[in-house]
C-alpha cells in the first residue's frame, strides 16, 4: 500500500531522514517508534502530502480513504456541537448526505436520470457507513470519556485535551482504509486507553501507529518500524521482537563502527606523520582520500544509546509508617460544584499506589491536596510523621526557563536544601541523573523530552522526599525513557502515589491502586491486573458503578474498622485461597524457564555454526535450525511472561 523509496528530508541542516526505503503492506498493523524527534511525524506528513521528499518518492496504491487526526482541531461554527463535529470525519461525506436528501425531494417527479442518480448517490452513503455513522461516533465519544450531555455542547466550549479526544472519536468512526494515529494516548486516561485499545482490534483497514505506549504497541502492531539517526529499519515482528532484535542488530552496528574508526585512525596517523614528506606525499594524499570515503559513509549510532542516560534515585529519609491519610475531603474550585466528594483513604510506607480515573474526576487536584498546594474544602488531610512528599506535576519539566543551563537548574536548587553541601557532592548528584561533564553546560531549551524528566527529578530529589507524587511522569518519554524511569521506580524504597495513562508503566510500578469515580472512591490492595480483574468481577456482579468511599485502614480508638489482626487474618484468607493457582504457575514458570534456558544453548550452538562455518555446513538447515530454536524460545517465553505476570499480581494482592 505504502512505499518509501530512497526518500530524504531536510530541515536546514538537519537530516531528518536519509535514503529512506521500506514498504507497508496491505491490512498490516505497523508500530512506528524511536526518540523523540528523530522523524517520526515527518513521516504521517509525507503521507499526508503535508511535506515534501527533497529526495525520492512515496508510492501510494489503490487510493486508500486516510484517516488522522489534526494538531488544532476547530469547528466549522462558534455553535457546532460535539456530536455535528465528530460526524464531520469523512471527506465529502456531508456534501453527499445534502445531495442525498436533495434527490430524495425530486423521486416523485418519476424522471429516471433523478432516480439512476439517487441510486449511486446512495450506494456511496451506504459503502461509507452513512447510515451508522452516528451511532458509530457516539460510541467513540462515550468510550473516550464523553457524556451523552456533552454530545449537543458547542465544540467549541471544550479544552484542548478534550478537542483532540473529539477528533480522535471522529476519525475512528470514519472507518478509513488507512489509519495514521500518532501518539493517540497523549491526551487520554487509563480507562479511555484501555477503551481505544479495545476498539482498534476490530479495526480491519492498514493501521500505523506512532507511540511510546507498549501496552498499545503490544497488543496492536504486528510489524515494527523503528526511526532513529536518520534511518528506518523495519522489524519483521510484534514489539517483545522488536526489542530483541534490536539489541542484535546493534552489537553488530558497534562492532563495525569500532572496527571503522580504528581503521580511519591508523590511515589518520600514516597522513599527519608523512603528508610533509616529499617521498610520501603521493601515498599520504591517496589515504586522506580514503578517510574522506569513510567520512561519507561514517556508522552513526542510534541516539537511544548515546543519549540513554541514568537516573538512581537516593535512599528516602526515614519516616512514620502512615504517609498521608485524609478522611471526609471536599474540594471545590468555585465553591459550589464540588470536585471531590467525602473523599477518604490511607496510604502507608512503602505503598507505590497508583490513582485511576476518567479526566476530570480531580486525579490532578487530588494530587495538589496531598502535595500540600492546594488545601481542602471540607473534611482533613494529613501528612504522616517526618513525611517529604516530592511533587512532578505534568507542568513541572516544561516550565524549567529554557534558556537556563543544567547546571544553574541544578545548582538553584542545590543551594535550596538545607541538608546538601559540597561541589563534589553536587557533581556526584549530577552524575548520578545522568548529567555528565559535556552536559552542564547545555540549555534546557535544546534538552530531549527524557532529559528534562531526569532534570526535573533531579530539582526534586535535592530536597530529599521520601514521598513522591508523580503526576504523568511518562507523556514526554520515549520507550528507553520510560524502560529508564520504570526500573528505577521499581527500585526506589521510597512511597510512591502516581498518575499516569501507560498501562504497561501502571503495571509494572504500582502495587496497589486506587480507583476514583464520579460515585465515590475505592482500593484495591493488588497491582493493575488484580485491580483488573477484581473490576471484571465486580461489573459481572453489577457492583462496579458505585463503589462507596473507602475508609482509612488503620484502626484508630472509638471506630469500627478492622484491627491490624483483623486484615492480617483477612490477608491469610486470601492467601490461601488462591494458594492452588499459585503453585500451578510456579511450576509452570520454572518449566518454562528451564526450557528457555535449555533451548537458548541450543541455539547458541547453532548461531556459532551458522557465523563460523566449517566446509560441510549445510546454510539452509543451519539457518532453518536457528529460526525454529527462536520460535520456540519465543513461544516459550510468552509463555513464561503471561505465567508470571499472573503470578506476580497474585502475590502481590496477597502480600507475599
Amino acid at each position: 500500500m505504502l512505499d518509501f523509496k530512497n526518500i530524504s528530508v531536510h530541515y536546514g541542516l538537519q537530516d531528518v531522514l536519509t535514503d529512506v526505503s521500506f514498504r507497508v503492506n496491505k491490512y498490516e498493523r505497523v508500530g512506528v517508534v524511536g526518540p523523540n524527534g528523530s522523524g517520526k511525524s515527518t513521516l504521517f506528513k509525507i503521507i499526508l502530502g503535508e511535506t515534501s521528499a527533497d529526495h525520492g518518492e512515496l508510492v501510494i496504491e489503490e487510493k486508500p480513504r486516510i484517516g488522522s487526526t489534526r494538531q488544532h482541531p476547530e469547528p466549522d461554527t462558534p455553535e457546532e456541537t460535539l456530536l455535528d463535529y465528530s460526524m464531520r470525519g469523512i471527506p465529502g461525506f456531508h456534501e453527499l448526505e445534502l445531495r442525498m436528501r436533495a434527490l430524495e425531494e425530486k423521486l416523485d417527479s418519476g424522471d429516471l436520470n433523478v432516480l439512476r442518480e439517487y441510486g449511486e448517490v446512495q450506494t456511496e452513503f451506504e459503502h461509507l457507513g452513512g447510515y451508522d455513522l452516528e451511532t458509530r461516533v457516539k460510541v467513540a465519544l462515550g468510550g473516550l470519556g464523553f457524556t451523552t450531555d456533552d454530545f449537543a455542547k458547542p465544540f467549541a466550549s471544550f479544552s484542548g485535551g478534550w478537542r483532540m479526544r473529539a477528533e480522535l472519536s471522529r476519525v475512528l468512526a470514519s472507518e478509513p482504509d488507512l489509519l495514521l494515529l500518532d501518539e493517540p494516548s497523549n491526551y487520554l486516561d487509563l480507562p479511555a486507553v484501555e477503551w481505544l485499545q479495545k476498539y482498534l482490534k476490530q479495526y480491519r483497514g492498514t493501521l500505523l501507529l506512532i507511540s511510546h505506549d507498549r501496552f498499545l504497541l503490544r497488543s496492536l502492531t504486528e510489524i515494527i518500524v523503528e526511526v532513529d539517526a536518520g534511518t528506518c529499519t523495519r522489524y519483521e515482528g510484534n514489539l517483545d521482537w522488536y526489542l530483541k532484535e534490536r539489541e542484535v542488530r546493534y552489537q553488530h552496528l558497534l562492532a563495525a563502527k569500532e572496527n571503522q574508526d580504528h581503521h580511519r585512525e591508523q590511515l589518520q596517523r600514516f597522513v599527519d606523520r608523512f603528508r610533509a614528506q616529499a617521498t610520501k606525499a603521493a601515498q599520504a594524499q591517496s589515504r586522506q582520500k580514503l578517510i574522506d570515503k569513510i567520512d561519507e559513509a561514517r556508522i552513526v549510532l542510534p541516539k537511544r544509546y548515546t543519549q540513554s542516560g541514568r537516573l538512581r534515585l537516593a535512599e528516602p529519609p526515614p519516616s512514620g509508617i502512615e504517609m498521608f491519610r485524609c478522611e471526609n475531603l471536599f474540594f471545590s474550585y468555585d465553591g459550589v460544584k464540588n470536585v471531590l466528594h467525602d473523599v477518604s483513604f490511607n496510604v502507608t510506607r512503602g505503598d507505590k499506589v497508583a490513582l485511576i480515573g476518567y479526566n476530570g474526576l480531580g486525579k490532578s487536584t487530588l494530587m495538589r491536596i496531598v502535595a500540600g498546594t492546594r488545601a481542602p474544602t471540607g473534611g482533613k488531610a494529613v501528612l504522616g510523621h517526618n513525611v517529604v512528599p516530592g511533587y512532578l506535576s505534568q507542568e513541572l519539566a516544561e516550565t524549567i526557563p529554557p534558556d537556563l543551563t543544567v547546571y544553574r537548574v541544578a545548582k538553584a536548587a542545590w543551594q535550596g536544601a538545607t541538608n546538601l553541601s559540597g561541589e563534589k557532592n553536587f557533581r556526584n548528584q549530577l552524575g548520578a541523573f545522568g548529567f555528565d561533564e559535556n552536559d552542564v553546560g547545555k540549555q534546557v531549551g535544546v534538552l530531549s523530552g527524557g532529559e528534562k524528566i531526569r532534570l526535573a527529578f533531579l530539582r526534586l530529589f535535592l530536597q530529599a522526599p521520601n514521598f513522591l507524587l508523580l503526576d504523568e511522569p511518562t507523556t514526554h518519554l520515549d520507550l528507553d525513557g520510560r524502560r529508564l524511569l520504570q526500573e528505577a521506580l521499581q527500585r526506589y524504597a521510597g512511597t510512591i502515589l502516581l498518575v499516569s495513562h501507560d498501562i504497561e508503566f501502571v503495571r509494572a510500578v504500582a502495587t496497589s491502586v486506587l480507583e476514583i469515580t464520579r460515585e465515590g472512591i475505592r482500593q484495591f490492595p493488588g497491582g493493575y491486573d488484580y485491580y483488573s480483574e477484581k473490576k471484571a468481577q465486580m461489573q459481572a456482579k453489577g457492583e462496579g458503578e458505585k463503589p462507596k468511599a473507602a475508609a482509612p485502614q488503620p484502626a484508630t480508638s472509638g471506630d469500627t474498622r478492622p484491627t491490624s489482626k483483623e486484615l492480617r487474618q483477612q490477608r491469610a484468607a486470601e492467601r490461601a485461597k488462591v494458594a492452588p493457582r499459585v503453585k500451578e504457575l510456579k511450576k509452570k514458570v520454572a518449566t518454562c524457564e528451564k526450557k528457555i534456558d535449555e533451548l537458548q544453548a541450543e541455539l547458541d550452538a547453532a548461531s556459532a555454526e551458522l557465523f563460523s562455518p566449517t566446509p560441510t555446513t549445510d546454510f539452509a538447515e543451519a539457518n532453518r535450525k536457528v529460526r525454529t530454536l527462536q520460535f520456540e524460545i519465543d513461544r516459550y517465553t510468552a509463555d513464561w511472561e503471561k505465567a508470571a505476570t499472573e503470578l506476580e499480581g497474585l502475590q502481590l494482592g496477597q502480600g507475599a
